[in-house]
């Protein structure tokens, strides 16, 4: 029988080792909504019962999808929450975009009323914020470097 050694597998590195994933209770939604956000979907396993996994692209971003259906209610860390909190509380998801204006119309359009922030300037860039079908709050800024050519204190160098 043949090992395989990971180890010595060439992997492409990814553009971030933090990937983020969201527990949702409907793919077909998701591929919609994130679908009209420019994300597309590289792999997916059919949700059955507890299982069911999908990742979309866009670009460099990355989101994994979790079948979150009533199975997430226990799941050992979520079973703690009351069923009725928002999902994502205390996160913003931050999405990086080249053409922001274009996106923002084309959201504005699709999604009217999932805005909760219009577009403006904010820190110096462009961006706005919305909600997701399932709760999770996004934030869409104007690509930028995000570490290079800024002091300690985040201000541009």
């Amino acid at each position: 029988m043949k090992k395989h050694n990971i180890m010595n597998t060439a992997m492409p590195k990814l553009t971030s080792d933090i990937l983020l994933e969201l527990h949702v209770p409907d793919f077909e939604l998701v591929k919609k909504f994130y679908g009209d956000l420019g994300f597309h979907v590289v792999w997916e396993k059919k949700p059955e019962g507890k299982k069911g996994y999908m990742v979309m692209k866009n670009g460099d971003s990355i989101i994994n999808f979790y079948c979150g259906n009533e199975h997430i209610y226990e799941q050992s860390y979520f079973k703690r929450f009351p069923k009725d909190t928002p999902r994502g509380y205390g996160v913003e998801i931050i999405l990086p975009h080249d053409d922001i204006k274009a996106l923002y119309e084309k959201i504005f359009r699709l999604y009217p009323d999932s805005i909760i922030g219009p577009l403006k300037i904010r820190f110096d860039k462009l961006d706005f914020r919305m909600l997701d079908p399932f709760g999770f709050y996004l934030r869409f800024v104007e690509r930028y470097d995000w570490v290079h050519g800024r002091d300690n204190a985040g201000n541009p160098i």
